[in-house]
């Protein structure tokens, strides 16, 4: 099996200009070895996330979220739409967070003066489950709390039609760090091509995440990624989608929070219309009325250049 290993998986940027690491065939299965958010800085909790300590961190915006790639898909062309289909990911032993002097909303703060006094980082252990796996295991976030890992890949993509966007705050229909907890083993996602061969991207793996990401990072973590590709030749979307076996997910990023929700949603309305037979009105009011309807805020951190992700989400049940 073809595999990007770690030390190959360390670039900053989705760059059109990349040379390929990897040529695959559409189904064929490989592996994408990633490092963590912090390019395995954070070992310890003596490791702080202070800028001048941390290489990569004298240049805006800094060498943080690395990323694999690109790979090369063969007969995938501009104009089409790749699907990523997420078959296993395989995390590291520990994960880790860190907060600290303006590091998320509360870096700030003069209600809970600890939280932007120093610089705080916490190592979270991971403890095989049953199968003798990080695949069923627990993270250990405390002596008394602890939860069950639920891997997904923060960073995805592929190369953007003509600029350069960073694996730290670049976004679009084409991906870039999105944080959605629904890049999951099982799921498939979409995205609209602009290059010959996609040219596709994979990093920033999280071993579990609340919804917004709320101060910037979750439990950030190695890991190992297996994946394959397939297609819909001569296709057009307005944005990632997600495909779960029991919903859909149309997705987009935009500041301010109310824009990217309403666009989202108006994703959805025209995957309901143009390829499930729905009326324009019928989709319109089944936003409204369906008890069902969910919208995920994905990622809501005040982080440099971010956007904020949300994602409109529809149970299959509903689809003609």
């Amino acid at each position: 099996m073809q595999r990007i290993i770690r030390d190959h998986a360390r670039k900053y940027a989705f760059d059109w200009r990349d040379e390929p690491l990897l040529r695959v065939k559409l189904g064929e299965s490989f592996e994408i070895e990633t490092y963590d958010a912090g390019t395995g800085y954070f070992k310890t909790e003596a490791d702080k996330a202070i800028p001048a300590n941390r290489p990569g961190f004298d240049r805006y915006p800094p060498m943080a979220n690395p990323i694999g790639g690109p790979v090369f898909v063969e007969t995938v062309n501009r104009g089409d739409v790749l699907v990523i289909v997420i078959e296993d990911i395989l995390v590291g032993n520990q994960s880790w967070t860190a907060v600290g002097p303006k590091r998320g909303p509360f870096g700030e703060s003069s209600r809970w003066p600890e939280l932007s006094l120093e610089h705080t980082t916490k190592i979270f252990k991971h403890f095989p489950g049953p199968s003798g796996t990080m695949r069923d295991g627990t993270l250990r976030f405390s002596d008394r709390i602890q939860w069950p890992i639920t891997p997904f890949v923060g960073t995805i993509g592929v190369a953007p039609d003509r600029e350069v966007a960073t694996s730290l705050d670049g976004q679009g229909p084409w991906g870039g760090n999105l944080d959605s907890r629904d890049v999951a083993i099982g799921n498939r996602v979409l995205l609209p091509v602009a290059h010959d061969g996609a040219l596709f991207y994979l990093g920033d793996v999280h071993a579990s995440q609340g919804d917004t990401e709320f101060t910037g990072t979750a439990a950030e973590t190695m890991s190992t990624v297996r994946l394959h590709f397939e297609s819909l030749p001569k296709k057009t979307i307005p944005f990632m989608r997600i495909e779960k076996p029991d919903a859909i997910i149309a997705l987009h990023c935009a500041k301010p929070l109310e824009v990217a929700v309403k666009t989202a949603i108006a994703n959805l309305m025209d995957w309901l219309i143009t390829e499930h037979g729905y009326s324009p009105t019928d989709a319109y009011c089944l936003m409204t009325a369906c008890p069902d309807l969910r919208v995920n805020v994905y990622q809501m951190c005040d982080m440099a250049k971010l956007s904020y992700v949300a994602g409109a989400e529809l149970p299959r049940r509903y689809l003609k």
